[in-house]
């Protein structure tokens, strides 16, 4: 029999020279030779003298190919530590630690290698070039130094059957015959030496350093035994598969399933998992879907639990808390005909045996976990009971994964529906502790949350004559769905000849012409009324004449909308258009802001409408714990006005993929007086605090639709920004950052004019500055306030 496993000896770099020695099996013969037994010492005598004229193997082995030469002599050597009558029932080989390389192997060893199949390779499970490296010399540091280093930790082989099931094997090694010698290459080592390298195992030149590859001799041989270990190895990985931090790891079908194939030893176990809802009387499939397949729901998203499971399932699993086992389906329907649907629907998957069982945390259904077989008998009660080591973990993963994502939904509503933005979360939090931790004051009202003496910036980017073009597009559908029901009605009308048909079409084609002359408020909604309660029931009516007729009026309800039952198609692109501009600027400006809270913690909102608007609040009170600067403010203003730069830039770019053509203009109001804001409980977000503060709401609320005084034109324009200021140092102040962005190309000529009067508000002033379209960067720079000054000392 040849030698198992001819890979090289240490195929990588090792501090050993290795030779294969049996010195020690050789002197303990030389002992039996000159015992007074005779039939041992015939026996050795005549062994010994078999081997004596081959001194290599006592002085040591160093090729394979004298290996192969004396594999019989080194069996007849060994004869004593491998049995004959045990070598069916070992797993045993003769190999030096931490190799791959073995000879001399038991019988049923070699079996279990057959089985493995010809491209297998028997190599040692998460031991790369570094540990075996340092584990070598930690034998040496170990036998030749007296060290008492802890280097044993379990090591195995993962070796598949015949059947596919990988088995896990842990690997004992026995190196009673091993002896370490150095070489004149080796290094000799101080106690500071090997205290260093006690404290640096990570620093593989440090090893390499202290002990040079092949600068020692590894003289003798070890035996290496194999014990099956494939259940508590593959629950040891299903536990670290699962409690793992990375995301990658949880949940993997293919790791899952060959980890428990290897626990229940059968090859074409699946498994699977189906949730519950949060109110525990519906499964549904959970978000992991594709990677856990349900076995009980296979259509439906979602379903009744009584419904997908049946009475009897639904008792124990649910009622009872308890594994649900079914041993053979077939059998199953026989004797439980009442639960016939959830069998067959268990068979027409091939799913012959099943184990499902609850997961329950803190007496809360989260899922059923499904183990299935496609081979009766194979999953039965009493295997049932393997769960019970693996269930905790999965338990806890399968919790700690809903929670994760309860969390992620909490923190949307808090980004998407509330107004606590992280700047100002510390109040809030300081706020609630008093009502949680102090029992004086838990029962107290709660502290209006009030910010003193804080500078509004206030911007948007709105999307031009969205009113005209959102009309456009209601006409243009409402005029298709008349058209479309004229020509229908005139063909029922050929072929029914009924009046009330006449009528009807006489109804569309006055409002068809009503349409054409004005669209009013209500249009849309008589329209809509008229056709959905009138016309579509007369319709369903005609749906049993002929079948001209039925075929038209079919072709009819097919080009409508689903949901609405109406043409929905110039509102949809309109609508589809708008809600992208605005999720597009919004998540740009998300962005952007994050890279503004770097200046200095300032509170930041922004809303959806037609267009985006956003405020923005600075000041000391927003961040006491640090020193607050009127620069921090001068760098969020030209933060502003580059942001509102991108956003254009960005739109001018989208803009022709958009379904519908239209126009953005951008404002920007400059207000230098601090105001203070106070978080409204009633409507859960921030408004303005006190009578003067009011004033700079009136001008933001009316200041977007207000004229250039003494015309009729708009403040704002497309392809420009607006900035509406009252004082002349703010004029002053934003000339200075329009100077700087028009030297890096971003913008361009400037205009004056002054704002028409608002109820109560009178002397505003603005500046209207073109925008340069640029083709997007890689990565777009942003200029400081620090640029702004270094740019102005540059032109001094």
């Amino acid at each position: 029999m040849n030698p198992q496993n001819m890979n090289p000896l240490h195929e990588n770099p090792s501090p050993f020279k290795i030779k294969i020695s049996f010195q020690k099996v050789i002197e303990v013969l030389e002992q039996i030779a000159d015992s007074d037994v005779d039939y041992r010492a015939a026996y050795a005598k005549g062994l010994l003298k078999e081997i004596e004229p081959f001194p290599e193997l006592r002085d040591g082995i160093e090729s394979y190919q004298q290996i192969e030469k004396h594999y019989n002599r080194i069996k007849y050597l060994l004869a004593d530590l491998f049995p004959t009558a045990l070598t069916h029932n070992e797993i045993k080989a003769v190999t030096v630690p931490f190799d791959n390389y073995i000879f001399n192997t038991t019988e049923r060893l070699n079996k279990i290698l057959t089985e493995a199949g010809d491209d297998f390779e028997i190599i040692i499970r998460d031991f790369d070039e570094h540990r075996f490296y340092v584990m070598n010399c930690s034998i040496i540091l170990n036998y030749y130094y007296g060290c008492k280093i802890d280097f044993s930790s379990p090591i195995f082989y993962d070796i598949p059957n015949a059947e596919g099931i990988v088995k896990h094997y842990r690997i004992l090694y026995n190196a009673d015959f091993l002896e370490v010698f150095p070489t004149e290459k080796s290094v000799a080592l101080t106690q500071e030496d090997i205290n260093q390298l006690i404290d640096n195992y990570d620093d593989l030149y440090l090893w390499k350093e202290k002990f040079p590859p092949e600068s020692w001799i590894l003289k003798g041989f070890g035996i290496m035994t194999l014990y099956d270990n494939s259940v508590e190895s593959a629950i040891s990985n299903l536990k670290s598969n699962l409690l793992s931090n990375n995301e990658d790891s949880e949940f993997k079908k293919e790791t899952i399933e060959t980890i428990f194939r290897s626990i229940y030893k059968i090859a074409d176990l699946r498994t699977g998992f189906t949730a519950f809802s949060s109110d525990g009387t519906r499964l549904k499939k959970a978000d992991f879907e594709d990677e856990m397949h349900s076995f009980i729901l296979t259509k439906d998203y979602e379903e009744e639990c009584l419904n997908a499971l049946g009475q009897c399932p639904l008792d124990t699993l649910v009622g009872e808390k308890k594994y649900f086992i079914i041993s053979d389906v077939k059998e199953f329907l026989v004797t439980n005909p009442e639960e016939k649907e959830l069998a067959e629907h268990l068979l027409a998957q091939n799913v012959q045996s099943c184990i499902f069982a609850p997961v329950v945390k803190d007496d809360r259904l989260l899922g059923i976990v499904e183990l299935v077989s496609s081979e009766p008998k194979q999953l039965n009660s009493i295997n049932a009971n393997k769960l019970d080591l693996v269930m905790p973990f999965l338990v806890d993963t399968i919790d700690r994964y809903f929670s994760d994502m309860q969390n992620q939904i909490d923190a949307i509503i808090q980004k998407e529906y509330t107004a606590i933005h992280p700047s100002v979360y510390w109040k809030f939090r300081e706020e609630a502790s008093l009502h949680t931790t102090d029992k004086n004051t838990r029962d107290l009202p709660f502290k209006e949350i009030v910010f003193k003496e804080v500078y509004p910036l206030y911007g948007q980017i709105d999307i031009k004559g969205s009113s005209v073009a959102r009309n456009e597009s209601i006409e243009k559908d409402l005029t298709a769905q008349i058209e479309l029901l004229l020509q229908l009605l005139r063909f029922i009308s050929d072929n029914l000849k009924l009046p009330v048909i006449y009528q009807n079409i006489y109804e569309l084609e006055d409002l068809e012409k009503q349409l054409k002359e004005t669209l009013k408020a209500d249009t849309e909604s008589l329209i809509q009324s008229y056709v959905l309660n009138e016309i579509h029931p007369m319709l369903h009516h005609f749906e049993t004449s002929n079948d001209k007729v039925r075929e038209k009026i079919e072709a009819y309800f097919k080009s409508l909308d689903p949901k609405i039952m109406m043409v929905y198609d110039a509102r949809k692109d309109f609508d589809q258009t708008l809600s992208l501009i605005n999720k597009k600027m919004a998540f740009i400006l998300d962005k952007k802001q994050e890279e503004a809270q770097s200046f200095f913690p300032h509170y930041y909102e922004r809303f959806k409408t037609d267009g985006v608007e956003h405020n923005l609040y600075i000041g000391a009170s927003i961040a006491p714990q640090l020193s607050f600067s009127p620069v921090y403010l001068s760098n969020l203003r030209l933060w502003q006005l580059q942001a509102l730069c991108e956003l254009e830039n960005e739109y001018y770019h989208l803009r022709p993929s958009l379904p519908y053509d239209l126009d953005v203009t951008s404002l920007i109001l400059v207000f230098s007086t601090p105001i203070s804001i106070r978080f409204r409980m009633d409507e859960k977000r921030f408004d303005v605090d006190g009578t003067y503060n009011a004033r700079y709401e009136v001008v933001k609320k009316r200041i977007d639709k207000s004229n250039i005084k003494g015309t009729n034109e708009r403040i704002t324009e497309k392809g420009k920004i607006t900035i509406v200021y009252s004082q002349h140092q703010e004029e002053a102040e934003y000339r200075r950052y329009i100077s700087l962005l028009q030297h890096k190309n971003k913008l361009g000529a400037i205009e004056t004019f002054e704002v028409e009067d608002l109820q109560g508000v009178t002397g505003l002033k603005a500046l209207r500055v073109e925008i340069l379209y640029t083709q997007p960067e890689k990565s777009e720079k942003s200029y400081t306030y620090q640029d702004l000054l270094k740019e102005l000392a540059l032109k001094n």
